[in-house]
């Protein structure tokens, strides 16, 4: 069946249900590449910023190559915030943000952004959901309109409402129900997390996804929909006084709410190892990944974030990571191999591996060899060269980076909605500087601990074999 806008909107962004989408990844990767450039260029984006009456702030990041602008508000509020049997109605409202207001009919943002050559799209994740318009700088007073308009106004009624509740399903069910890795990442996620709200998928249980009604979805939009818990970024060719102008005239009338405190249930202590098995007919590859908990900028053992990400890029980073080196190229065990890491959760955060084997090769011939190349780091480090090698890699990465519009406002949306400040931002290229081997050792020991993680195999299935 057709795709309504709203879905259309969020294809996109359930890649990033369980270990973040290609987006948040993006952001991330990015997010470690600025942090690497030496201490001379600290000030990597150079942000003008400054907040409304009403608690709104803006950022305002000049890049004067074209005359386009990137326009985003995001809301300090994800899945993770949903009341419990309520999951998914983050998501939710992200849909039926497009479904029309008091002066808007269903669809028409769409059409009126559509018609003056913009760009639009929107997200939700465990801690933020956001909403951006790529136009041209002469269209930026229409957008900015339009957005602050359904910041107030939005208008739901069932007969809108319950058709978008059915495109939500099947969006589950193409993106995770049909697909194995989909059930896998699912199921993975809610071992990590036995009591934290990450343990959730970001679009919902089928089953509480069903209940929805359009007052859950008015009740959440009253809630966390208001200036005071938005922020506004704008990047591109124009000035902070423009924006200032513009954003006092459409976001500043707008009344600050009372917006609750962020406050989630915290993780226990985890006492034993899990595993994740998935067989299915329709997996022709197997594969094995392991997540740990891990801290994040915000949350548990601070000091190892910085660390940690440099050994992520060790680990995992390209054709000259260890654990490529070591399984593709040299054992030829695998056909990839990688390894990750999420330091911007509001809350506890994770790392992982992944390794997929060549074909003929038993998956648990890979889990023991990426072992062993963990067993390596957490008993001899990493070398001076390689930690050198890592940050190289990724500054050079940096300056590619920093050509994309869009990359401040994505990289400043997600450090501000998950606990950081502008001034974070800009100093990260001290702060990794800094990170010495012994650190990354200290970081590897710390997180790499067995009851701490989750391991999962996802492995093929014959029709007749049974469990």
């Amino acid at each position: 069946m057709p795709m309504s806008v709203a879905q259309s909107r969020s294809v996109t962004l359930q890649l990033q249900l369980h270990f973040g989408s290609l987006l948040v990844l993006l952001t991330l990767l990015l997010l470690g590449m600025l942090s690497l450039a030496p201490p001379a260029s600290a000030a990597v984006f150079n942000p003008k910023t400054f907040t409304l009456a009403n608690g709104m702030q803006v950022v305002v990041i000049e890049n004067r190559r074209v005359p386009i602008v990137s326009h985003m508000v995001w809301y300090r509020v994800g899945s993770a915030d949903e009341t419990p049997g309520k999951s998914g109605i983050a998501h939710f409202l992200e849909h039926l943000m497009f479904r029309g207001t008091k002066t808007l009919a269903p669809g028409e943002f769409s059409r009126t952004v559509a018609r003056n050559g913009g760009q639009e799209n929107a997200f939700t994740s465990y801690d933020y959901t956001g909403y951006f318009q790529n136009v041209a700088v002469d269209r930026l007073e229409i957008v900015m309109r339009l957005e602050a308009d359904r910041m107030t106004n939005l208008v739901l009624t069932d007969e809108v409402v319950n058709p978008e509740r059915d495109v939500v399903l099947e969006e589950r069910r193409s993106r995770t129900e049909n697909r194995p890795g989909g059930l896998l990442r699912e199921q993975a996620g809610a071992a990590m997390f036995a009591n934290h709200p990450y343990g959730m998928p970001i679009i919902g249980w089928k089953h509480e996804i069903q209940a929805l009604k359009t007052e859950d979805a008015l009740a959440f939009y009253r809630r966390h929909y208001a200036p005071n818990n938005a922020i506004l970024i704008v990047a591109g060719d124009v000035s902070v006084d423009q924006v200032r102008t513009l954003a006092e005239r459409y976001y500043g009338p707008i009344p600050a709410g009372s917006v609750p405190e962020r406050v989630r249930p915290q993780e226990p202590p985890q006492h034993a190892p899990r595993r994740v098995v998935l067989r299915d007919v329709r997996v022709g590859q197997p594969r094995f990944s392991r997540r740990y908990l891990a801290p994040s900028y915000n949350r548990g053992a601070t000091e190892h974030a910085y660390p940690l990400q440099l050994l992520s890029e060790i680990l995992g980073g390209g054709s000259t990571s260890r654990l490529y080196r070591s399984l593709v190229i040299e054992q030829k065990l695998a056909a990839a191999a990688g390894a990750w890491y999420n330091p911007n959760s509001f809350d506890l955060g994770s790392i992982g591996v992944s390794a997929t084997p060549r074909p003929g090769v038993d998956v648990a011939d890979v889990e023991a060899a990426v072992d062993a190349e963990l067993h390596k780091i957490l008993d001899k480090g990493v070398t001076a060269d390689e930690l050198a090698r890592a940050k190289d890699r990724m500054e050079a990465g940096a300056i590619y980076a920093r050509d994309d519009l869009s990359t401040g406002a994505r990289v400043f949306g997600v450090a501000l909605t998950t606990g950081r400040t502008v001034e974070d931002v800009e100093t990260w290229p001290e702060r990794i500087a800094a990170v010495t081997i012994e650190q990354v050792q200290a970081a590897a020991r710390a997180v790499f601990v067995a009851n701490n993680s989750v391991t999962s195999l996802l492995l093929p299935k014959t029709s007749d074999q049974t469990e």
